[in-house]
Parts: structure tokens; sequence; C-alpha cells
């Protein structure tokens, strides 16, 4: 086994049981998450056995007090016990459960459900767990609280999500688990119309859809062995765990036999989902979807979900309930391999009879995760060229406020009778631990400017791309520039390429954004990672969320803004670039009942990693017939 692989059931189960014989864990205490504590970077490398071990994040409700442990399996006993003061960890999923249920069973709920829409049957009342995040008030530093958002179906397979009950709002208290008030902020009627997306509830389904089958009757190209993986010269370990999901470790290329670091641990960090609409209902939607719910513990099990077509191979994530139960997510990861089109294409006019082209394959590494209305998939995709991409998909079920008949909201369009979708951003952190050819690297900015005009450049046409090595962590703290084109590049300067050069790669950034709400605003002082886009920081293996350790109810200041204060030296040095990105999201009707996937992601590319293009030894494709004879492919619904 890898030193890196995730926990297996049974080591779960061992940490579990080691922390319950420690007589610390009451019938109050809540296990928040049970994950690998991997071990130190020098011991992986220098494949050495490293003990396993597990790290522990747990929750007394009776106290209101966190703490952290670390558990070591080979020994079977605590390595420490940390009691972290004054933080609220990540709500678990039985907690969403039971704040459902303690909204349905609240007395003043219902009465206040009766008096304001005639609602009298709770079993068709969906109640969504949102977190109660930071505005200042005493309650908020002092109880574990949520502040649940709540609809209403017509039916039990209903999208209640188009019913909102805008103008309650329980506010819940999770360690006694009981509502303890009910805030009314006016009445609006319940949207008309339905808006239902179940197959069996779309009345005319398009016909004309012909049977699509891709096969790979040879098997697949990838090897696997438990969650380590080699593909196309390609070689790493899949990790998830309850707050990341799907983790990527130890990425290596090997290049005409020689195994090449690149990625140590590429992950999620964070995201926040900050609402633009100032009213009163809706004003406090800022999700922290990592931080506050945890990504791994929202993963959907793909066994039915993916619908993929090929050979796919599948991976469980091992995590644990609030009451300490093996928690199982069966096929929580989905791997396989997928036709991109053309890799690179020649044909030369004077050998007209033989063209030069070669197909692209990919290998896929994804995972989809539910937060109440919404979907986000993380897909990974590794290329045979070198290059390395992360695209994240955003599906789902938009966030709905409801309208008084025949008003509009400048915050939102109406996107059916009475119902309207609030203006949003989702911004997201990723923390890329990279190891290039070794761990001394430097991180460059890479800008194209223009020569200014004058002898040198008498034509007006010069233009060049200079490179600024970054010297410490404020000079990176930094932003997208399209008027420079602006990338970036990580090089390893003890290392140099077939051109005399320090072996590199390039960062390219994708679609992004910045933040609309002013520094003022209280999620923005929680969720200082959006400041910039891009933020480098030497290794330091406690430092791995970009809003800190514990974001939920938190008042902020903590994480990358805290740590890069220090304006350590980056100049050849173990070093981690964290990438923020968002999309703006202006809703529109065809994003309703359920909306099409939006794409946000980043690319790396080899940039004098190799001496050539290493995908230049690829075999022709084997010729197809003419007419339908097709050449046959692979895709990941």
């Amino acid at each position: 086994m890898h030193p890196l692989e995730p926990l297996t059931a049974d080591e779960v189960r061992l940490a579990v049981s080691i922390l319950r014989d420690t007589g610390k864990v009451t019938p109050t205490t809540r296990f928040v998450s049970v994950s690998l504590r991997e071990p130190a970077k020098d011991k992986v490398y220098s494949g050495k056995e490293a003990h396993r071990s597990a790290f522990a994040v747990l929750f007394d409700n009776s106290t209101n007090s966190c703490f952290e442990s670390a558990v070591c399996l080979h020994h079977k006993k605590i390595v420490s016990w940390k009691h972290i003061p004054g933080v609220q960890p990540t709500m678990t999923a039985d907690e969403m459960i039971e704040c459902e249920q303690a909204v349905l069973k609240s007395p003043e709920f219902k009465a206040k459900l009766k008096d304001q829409y005639g609602i009298t049957d709770t079993s068709l009342v969906m109640v969504d767990i949102w977190s109660a995040g930071n505005y200042g008030e005493a309650e908020e530093s002092a109880k574990r609280l949520a502040r649940p958002l709540c609809f209403v179906r017509s039916d039990p397979t209903d999208n209640g999500y188009v019913r909102p009950i805008e103008g309650l709002r329980p506010v819940v208290d999770l360690n006694e688990m009981k509502v303890i008030r009910v805030e009314e902020y006016g009445h609006w009627p319940l949207p008309p119309n339905p808006g239902n997306y179940l197959a069996d509830r779309v009345p005319e389904k398009r016909s004309g859809i012909k049977q699509l089958e891709i096969t790979q009757p040879e098997g697949p190209s990838f090897q696997v062995n438990g969650y380590q993986v080699t593909w196309q010269n390609w070689s790493f370990v899949i990790g998830f765990n309850a707050r990341e999901g799907l983790t990527l470790h130890h990425l290596r290329y090997n290049d005409a036999g020689q195994d090449r670091g690149i990625l140590y641990r590429a992950s999620l960090t964070e995201m926040v989902v900050p609402y633009g609409d100032p009213a009163p209902t809706e004003f406090r939607k800022n999700a922290f979807d990592v931080g506050e719910y945890g990504m791994g513990m929202c993963a959907n099990s793909l066994e039915l979900g993916c619908d993929c077509l090929g050979h796919i191979k599948y991976f469980d994530a091992n995590l644990v309930d609030s009451r300490g139960q093996l928690y199982t997510i069966k096929n929580a990861i989905c791997m396989h391999e997928e036709d991109y089109g053309i890799l690179w294409k020649h044909t030369d006019r004077r050998l007209p009879d033989r063209p030069e082209v070669r197909r692209s394959r990919r290998l896929v590494i994804s995972s989809v995760s539910t937060v109440e209305n919404y979907e986000y998939g993380f897909f990974w995709y590794l290329y045979q060229d070198g290059n390395i991409q992360l695209e994240i998909k955003l599906t789902g079920i938009l966030s709905l406020g409801t309208l008084q008949p025949g008003e509009k909201s400048k915050y939102g369009p109406l996107i059916a009778p009475q119902l309207y979708a609030p203006v949003h951003q989702h911004f997201f952190n990723v923390r890329l631990d990279f190891d290039l050819d070794g761990m001394g690297n430097t991180v460059q900015r890479v800008d194209v400017l223009p020569d200014e005009p004058g002898p040198k450049n008498p034509h007006g046409n010069a233009f060049a791309a200079i490179a600024t090595s970054l010297k410490s962590e404020k000079q990176a703290r930094d932003h997208l520039n399209l008027q420079t084109a602006r990338t970036w590049r990580i090089v390893n300067p003890n290392v140099l390429n077939a051109v005399g050069e320090p072996v590199g790669y390039k960062f390219l950034p994708m679609d992004n954004s910045f933040p609309m709400a002013s520094t003022d605003a209280w999620w923005r002082k929680r969720a200082g990672f959006v400041n910039h886009h891009v933020w480098v920081t030497p290794f330091d293996e406690n430092e791995k969320y970009a809003a800190g350790d514990y974001p939920n109810q938190s008042k902020g200041g903590d994480g990358l803004v805290k740590w890069t204060e220090q304006d350590r030296p980056l100049e050849n040095k173990d070093v981690v670039l964290w990438y923020t990105f968002g999309h703006t999201h202006i809703p529109r009707p065809e994003d309703y009942p359920v909306m099409p996937a939006a794409y946000i992601g980043f690319l790396l590319k080899p940039n004098g990693f190799f001496t050539m293009n290493p995908a230049n030894d690829l075999p022709p494709p084997a010729p197809k017939k003419k007419g339908l004879d097709m050449a046959k492919g692979d895709c990941c619904g």
C-alpha cells in the first residue's frame, strides 16, 4: 500500500475504536471526520515504511468544544489530543438530517406555516440546512447555529425548490438541536407553477436519439493497484477525505525511463458562494461548501449516476458518520479514458499521401458532490502530452426566491411567475503543491509586453514574454491580467533542460471573476482568499485550507491572508501555488428547473519540462472504414 492512499474501512473502524477507548468520547461527542494523517514528505520520498496514522476532528455538543486527535494505527494509540477553542468545525451529514427534523417538529414553525400559508402537512416541507455565517452578532460566536431555508412540495416527488417559503427563517441551535426562534420577514404567496425535471414528470420527451455505444474490447490502458494508478507514462495516487473530497497525490511522469515528479498534492481547499441580493431573506446566503459542509461528505455514489460509457474503474470512500459508524460512499470516484479529438496533425504538401495525425486520449478522474440544491463535478484530466487540467462542472438547481405577483427584482431575473434567481458567484480555491523534478522550485509571473517604439522596434511590432521570479509571499499575491496575457510558470532552477533553461510547467488560468461584494462584506472577511487570484507560499504541512482550518461561523482573517503576512522567501523553495477562480452567475430562464452544466477550471502545460513533444512517440491510429464505421471513444455524463 502506498503511504498516501486513503484509509481503508478497517482502518477507519480501528481509529474510531482507539478514540473511544480513551474515555474522551462521550455520548454527546460527534465525529466530524476521520481521515489519513499524511506522513512527512521525506518519508514518502525515501521509500521508508511510514506507520499508518489517522487524523480526527471531533465536536462535543454538550460543551460546544472542538478537538483534534492524531491516532497511530500501527501502535494502536493516541499520539495527540488537542482542544481547539472558539471554533465550529464542519457541519456533519447527521446534523443536516437532524436539523430538518427539528424544524419540522417545532411548534412555533408549524404555527407560522399554518397561519401564513395554510400548510398543515409538514411531510411536504423541505428544510435545507444553511450555515449561519458570522455577521458580528454575539450568538454566532457562542453557539453552533444553522439558518435553514425552507420549501414546500405539492406532492412527495415534486421539485420543492421552485416553491420557497420566503417569509420564514428558522434559526436552529445545533448543539441542542432545537429551533430557538422563527424569523418573519413578510408574506409572499407560493409561486404557482411546477418546475419538475424527473423523467417521469416531463410529459413530452424528444425522439430521434439513436443508441450510442462506446466500448473498449481490449480493456483499458490504465493499471490500478489499490488507489495507485499508472497510465500512459503517468503515475499517481488517488486520495479522498470528508472535507476536500477528491485529491491527487505524488503525480509523476515517466520520461524515457526517468520517473519525474510534478505535483506532490493537488486539492480543492475551499469555496464560497456569495449571493448579491441585499434583501433580508437573501443576504445571508454565503455558503463555504468545503469548510462548512464537507465536499467529500456530500459526494455522490456514482454507481447509477455517472453513466459512463467504456471501461470504468470506481473507487469507494471510507468516511464516518457523526456517531463514529463507518460511512462508505460506494463508487465516490470514477476513472475512465476518453477520446479527445486531434492531439497533433501535419500534412506535408510535398507528401500528400502521407498525412500524419494522432488522436488525443485523456484519463478522467472525477467525483460529483451535491450540496443541497447544487451539484459540483470535479474532473481531473491527464493528457498524453503532459498536460494536466482541472475542470469543475456546476449544475443542479438554482437557489431561488419568491416575488410578489407582478414584481421584479434588480438583483435577479424572473425565471417563472413570482420566482426569481438571485445573482451570485462561485469562488473556488485549489492548492497545488509542486515538486517539479525535486522540491527546490520557483514561481515566475509571465507577462507579455510590447517594446517601446524606437530604433530597436522600428516597425512597432515587437513584443516579448517577460518572466519575473517571485521572491516573497506579498510580491506573489496577484491577479489575472488580460492586457498582458498573464500566466505563471513553475520552474526548478537546479535542473536544466536540453537548451540550458530551468525545467518548468506553465499555469494557464481560464474563466475567472473578481468578487463583486465590498471588502467590508462579512463573507469577504471570512473568505480572504478571494482577494487575489494567485498566492504562493512555502510548503507547510499545517497550511492546507485557504480560509483557515475552521471557517464555519469564523470572524475571518485566517488562512492565506494571515500566513502570507509573514512575507516568507519563495525562491528555490518547496513552494505551493494557490489559485482562486470564480464564476459569476447571472441566471437565465434556461437554467430552470435544473441548470445545464457550466464549466470553470485551469490548465497546466509542460514548458521546457521535456526535450520535445512527449506525445511524438504515439503510434498512428488504425485506419477505419469509410461511411458509418466510426472511431470509438469514451465519455462520462
